[in-house]
């Protein structure tokens, strides 16, 4: 086993092993790139360490000495030389960039016979004892874990002492006393001397570097980030090289174009005499990188014709860190620069049209996940800067939104039409009763529900804003008044809330629109020439459908008709259906519901003209459609009836588990003229805009089946009642039966599925939910413990579990192609527009996704990456 690699003998295509940084650093050294000398301990070193119940290996130790050896000859400096002193920075690297999370020590080597060699050397005193007081710092609080304070409060009261304002002022006998005082910190604070031996320092530092991958920070990221926590660091052992040794000296950090708006410009800063973490530290103010032209014109352009080169060699945006000392140009490092959205975007395309990216490679190079920020409105970001956080919750829709806080939709809704004011909905939790609020607000928080609760799925489908799941809110709405970390806010305060991050901001945040740009437009044409999967929207009225047209929606997969029954013009004759005492009255409720239904679909079907349109029937149980408590005396007086007959039917209805309880398909089994009545207003909208010259193609899908009969009972009413009104029109007009499949049982059953149906569609929001016996709305409160604790790496409800719901979808597709070659395959949970998740059903071989409207374009491009990956 190869456990060291020097910097020439790996390439960047071993991350995995070198870790980004030391496969780039080993990239360019063959590249010919002016690096300085150094080596990379593995990542499989830091995996064996904590095998070893942190401890590295005699094989490791030994090696890092053999390696040690290879650096002073390549630099001709030895490790605690007395005329010529190696001096080496150790580093970290994952395999992907994880800025900041983990340990660096720099200058490491210095010892007080080191530091005699190199004034000798040097001649430069001042220099000399600023870098080993730097030393002693950095590796007494990484490695030895010696309070920060207590080196500051040396620097600072001595700086009083001497009245100076800049750490520039002191002077290289300040230096001295300061880094004496250091190595009585760390004495005292350890029970140790300050270790004086090379080798010793580095054994020590990288077991430090090896510790900081399971730090709290770098655990934290990895979490947020979706990085495993099992790949371990690399080490990288560096050759030092000074950016402080005078004011032919300086170091720098760049992008090779600018990371906020992809302009092909130079994006970068740098200081003279000064070393790397002077610059992020702030402590001074850094130049812009064009200052380096007009103070040495040479240099300049010998790092410029770097980055091109590194550019076009790793075909993408660089970030770069360089040190010049005593005139010399060092490129300590480069990794691809993490961009905005908008950037990305921008410089994919223009890569293309320079001729460095194909446009695969330019669709590949993507980040899909940051695409959200295209689609949505965001903060202005001087405006955020001043905003008054106070809390956060999930990021569950994303966008940002500000506006006067309400505490129920019925207030929402008055407000808005007697105001026209910006709102925004704070609720315990939404149910579909709230629809009408939540049209007119601009965004939702709610205490309970995770990230395809109800609020979370509609605002999706919206474009507007959503945070769920804010533990720290605390609503009383008959009061008037909300608590949020102890501190009371009233009903109509101006609140601000960003859907992207979850937080929540006290006040008025200014917001812009997002930007959709031209570029965005090319990368989704590419991505369409690319993809296999097709792209539909889940959609349930004529604005939705334009809207999902306008982002690129191939059809329409999923069409909630329960969401066209809550306007109030409606629900009334919804509720008499439901209270009928025998089927004469509920047939004459259904035949009020009938001409709304048939205006909703021919408005759907005119819309997506030529595409298809696929309708679910009734899904939700029955009693979302009554009335709260305090409410009965009111609705029961609408429908003409007593309070105490409206009682009686809320409590006939009550249910322990309405999820798993009297919806879906038992619906329609106990009451088939309801899917009638709507197979009616589907078809006969079908035939209203097929006479009017257009194409429709309209399926009806079943939901919610466990048992193979279910479909054929429901099947057997809606093809009698579609076939008559076709024949009864003289028309040719197709359709399609099919169902979805949300039950683990269905999902074993494919081949009986697929003989009876002429497509499948899977719920995965309801086949993740009864897979693992976790409710989508309360799992919010414990997958955060779940994340933390590594038993879950990821929220099943927002992207698809592979090993076992993603396992049931693999069984039914294979099952369901099977028996039936003609069958056409999607998905239409919130699983549709989330990017891992499309590509595992690319793998599965789906034939489409649906998704929210506002989250086409990401599953466009995600899907065109999965073809890319894998082809179909």
């Amino acid at each position: 086993m190869k456990r060291i690699y020097m910097f020439g003998e790996g390439t960047k295509e071993q991350k995995n092993l070198l870790g980004g940084k030391g496969a780039n650093l080993s990239e360019m050294k063959t590249m010919g790139v002016p690096v300085p000398a150094g080596y990379t301990i593995t990542t499989d070193m830091c995996v064996d360490y904590y095998k070893n119940g942190g401890k590295n290996s005699d094989a490791l130790l030994a090696d890092m000495h053999e390696y040690t050896a290879k650096l002073e000859k390549e630099t001709g400096k030895e490790f605690g030389s007395s005329t010529d002193p190696l001096l080496v920075s150790v580093r970290s690297g994952a395999r992907v960039s994880m800025p900041g999370m983990m340990d660096t020590v720099l200058n490491l080597g210095l010892t007080d016979v080191a530091v005699e060699a190199m004034i000798e050397k040097t001649g430069n005193p001042k220099f000399v004892w600023d870098i080993y007081r730097r030393f002693i710092h950095m590796f007494g609080e990484v490695v030895q874990g010696v309070e920060y304070e207590l080196f500051a409060a040396v620097l600072d009261n001595l700086k009083e002492d001497k009245g100076y304002d800049s750490d520039l002022l002191l002077v290289a006998e300040d230096w001295k006393t300061v880094s004496k005082a250091y190595l009585a910190i760390v004495e005292k604070a350890t029970g140790a001397p300050f270790p004086q031996d090379p080798f010793t320092q580095l054994e020590m530092a990288v077991n430090a570097v090896f510790e900081s991958w399971y730090s709290d920070r770098a655990k934290i990221y990895r979490d947020h980030n979706g990085i495993d926590h099992t790949w371990g660091t690399a080490v990288n052992v560096q050759q030092m090289v000074f950016g402080n040794t005078g004011e032919e000296s300086g170091t720098g950090v760049l992008f090779t174009r600018n990371p906020k708006t992809g302009e092909k410009e130079i994006f970068g800063e740098f200081l003279f005499n000064a070393q790397g973490e002077d610059i992020v530290a702030g402590i001074r103010t850094p130049l812009k990188l064009e200052e380096l032209n007009v103070y040495n014109p040479t240099l300049y352009k010998e790092l410029t014709d770097i980055l091109d080169n590194l550019e076009a060699h790793y075909k993408d945006v660089q970030d770069v860190e360089f040190t010049i000392e005593d005139g010399i140009l060092y490129i300590l490092q480069t990794r691809n620069g993490k961009r905005t959205a908008a950037a990305g975007v921008k410089i994919a395309v223009d890569m293309v049209a320079e001729g460095l990216l194909t446009k695969k490679e330019a669709v590949a190079s993507i980040d899909v996940f940051a695409l959200d920020q295209l689609l949505h409105p965001v903060f202005d970001e001087v405006a955020l800067e001043n905003g008054e956080y106070v809390t956060e919750g999930l990021a569950a829709s994303p966008g940002a939104a500000t506006g006067k806080i309400v505490f129920s939709s019925e207030k929402a809704a008055t407000l808005k039409e007697e105001t026209g004011e910006k709102l925004l909905l704070f609720r315990k939790e939404t149910s579909p009763e709230d629809i009408e609020g939540m049209i007119v607000c601009e965004g939702f928080v709610t205490q309970l529900g995770g990230m395809t609760s109800h609020a979370a799925v509609v605002a999706r489908g919206m474009g507007k804003c959503c945070v769920s799941g804010c533990g720290a809110l605390q609503i009383n709405e008959e009061e008037g008044y909300m608590i949020i970390n102890g501190k009371k806010y009233p009903e109509l305060t101006p609140f601000s809330i960003d859907g992207t991050t979850g937080k929540l901001y006290a006040g008025t945040v200014e917001t812009k629109s997002a930007s959709f740009s031209e570029d965005f437009q090319t990368i989704l044409e590419w991505s369409k020439e690319i993809k296999f999967l097709g792209v539909k929207a889940n959609a349930d009225n004529e604005r939705d459908s334009l809207t999902a047209l306008s982002f690129g929606a191939e059809g329409i997969g999923l069409c909630r008709t329960e969401h066209m029954f809550f306007d109030d013009t409606r629900i009334t004759d919804v509720r008499r259906f439901i209270i009928a005492n025998d089927l004469e009255e509920r047939e004459l409720a259904l035949t009020k519901l009938l001409p709304h239904q048939l205006k909703d679909f021919t408005e759907i079907f005119n819309a997506m003209d030529g595409k298809t349109v696929c309708i679910r029937l009734l899904d939700p149980p029955l009693h979302e459609f009554l009335p709260q408590a305090d409410e009965v005396d009111e609705v029961a007086g609408k429908l003409n009836i007593t309070p105490d007959r409206l009682h009686r039917a809320l409590e006939t209805l009550h249910e322990f588990n309405p999820m798993l309880g009297h919806r879906g398909c038992r619906l329609g089994v106990s009451y088939p003229e309801l899917s009638v009545m709507q197979t009616k207003a589907i078809i006969m909208a079908a035939i209203n805009v097929t006479k009017a010259g257009k194409v429709v193609k309209p399926e009806i899908m079943v939901p919610l089946i466990s048992t193979i009969k279910e479909l054929t009972y429901l099947t057997e009413f809606i093809k009698e009642t579609a076939d008559a009104l076709i024949a009864e029109a003289g028309i040719k007009l197709e359709y399609k039966v099919g169902t979805m499949v949300e039950t683990p049982r269905a999902a074993l059953i494919g081949e009986q599925i697929g003989e009876n149906a002429d497509f499948i569609s899977f719920g995965t929001n309801d086949l993740t939910q009864m897979t693992f016996g976790f409710s989508r709305d309360d799992a919010g409160k414990f997958l955060k413990d779940y994340k933390t604790k590594n038993i879950l790496n990821s929220d099943p409800f927002a992207a698809v579990d592979q090993t076992g719901v993603g396992q049931l979808v693999k069984i039914a597709t294979k099952d369901v192609q099977k028996v039936n070659k003609d069958i056409v395959v999607g998905v239409c949970g919130e699983h549709g527009g989330e990017p891992t998740s499309i590509e595992f059903f690319h793998n599965s071989g789906l034939d489409y996704v649906s998704c929210s409207p506002f989250r086409i374009p990401v599953a466009i491009v995600a899907a065109a990456q999965a073809q890319l990956k894998n082809k179909r």
